[in-house]
Formats: structure tokens, sequence, C-alpha cells
């Protein structure tokens, strides 16, 4: 919500979360908005949420690919981010709501650093970043995915992508990667909105 590796090397990454609409204001008064809605330029790109880091953090994967490829050098991590209101509402429904917005960044590992002797840990700043969007009155299946390698707004991946029907037909819940997120695949379990297409792939 397919590789979460570089945002060049993979168009299906992802997962998905957002915000609930307005958030309440004062009676009386207007509703401001909310800041975790998907919010777009004039150009139909995303504005990215400066303060995605400050979300749920759902999963951590390093060097996943969904495709039998070659292993480029070096590590990548991906980091995976929701809206605490849309994870609220997963908790409660199995599904996410409405102006759903997902964050997954890319950053690169390494093995060697300060007292480090084993494993890999994460390194520098992103070096590339995609959202998935549930946006019902935008997009055609109601979601959509931007991809990012700097800090401007992300442009949307054109509708043929691979990531769009590689999430139809293996993503676990809500056309979601919910599958690698371990706080969320018992919540759809228990509430019965798991993928037919993931049930009879997995058998759960």
């Amino acid at each position: 919500m397919q590789s979460h590796r570089l945002i060049g090397l993979t168009l299906a990454a992802a997962c998905a979360v957002a915000a609930l609409g307005e958030r309440g204001a004062a009676v009386g008064g207007p509703s401001p908005v909310n800041p975790d809605t998907p919010r777009y330029d004039a150009a139909g790109r995303l504005r990215l949420p400066a303060d995605y880091r400050e979300w749920v953090f759902l999963s951590s994967g390093v060097d996943m690919s969904y495709e039998v490829t070659a292993t480029p050098p070096g590590h990548v991590f991906d980091n995976v981010f929701a809206p605490r209101a849309a994870y609220r509402v997963f908790l409660k429904t199995g599904v996410w709501p409405d102006k759903t917005v997902l964050v997954l960044e890319n950053r690169r590992g390494a093995a060697k650093g300060s007292i480090n002797k084993a494993g890999v840990f994460q390194t520098g700043d992103a070096v590339g970043l995609v959202a998935h969007v549930k946006d019902t009155a935008r997009f055609k299946g109601g979601w959509a995915f931007f991809g990012a390698d700097g800090g401007g707004p992300a442009a949307q991946f054109p509708d043929d992508a691979p990531c769009y029907a590689c999430h139809q037909a293996h993503a676990a819940a809500d056309t979601t990667f919910v599958q690698f997120y371990p706080t969320l695949l018992p919540v759809a379990q228990k509430l019965g909105t798991l993928n037919p297409a993931y049930v009879a792939e997995t058998g759960r």
C-alpha cells in the first residue's frame, strides 16, 4: 500500500493511512483544517505532511522486495507511518477512513558505525518516500500512490503503475499491506475485513 527499496526501484510500496475529516473546534466557531488529511497543489501533486514521523509507527522492513531481483549494493530500510486518528479508526473497524494517508519512507542502512558489531542500522536522511492516499471522491478505485525523492510535492503514479494491481491482488486489508503491520493484521482477522484474495493466497 512491489519493492520497498528506493522510489526509483519500486512502485508498489505501501501502505496507507490518514486522517478523519476536520477536528472539532470550540462551540460556535469554525472547524480547523485537519493537517493529516491529503492536500494537493494546483498540479494535483500531494503536499507531503511535515510531521509524519510523529504519527503512529506501523512497521519497518529491511531490503524487502515483492519480486525476484538482483540485490543492489547496500541496505535499504522502509518505515511506515499512519496518522493517529486513522489508526484508531482501523482498530475499531478493520478498514481505513476516507482521506487516509500512509507514508512509507526509505532510509539507507549501514553495518559499521559507532559501537555496532553486528546487524544493520538506519542512517542519514530519507532517500525516497511513497504515500498511499485514500480519497474516494478523487481517485478511481478510491486509492492512489504518490512518490517523491525530495522535500517537494509528490507526483501521483499513473493508473497503470504495477503497484495498483499488486495491492488489489495481495494486500491483506483495504488495499494496504496490513500483513506486514503486526499490530493491525490481528485486528483485520478479528473483524473479518481481510481481502478474500489474500485469504485465498495465504490460507488465513
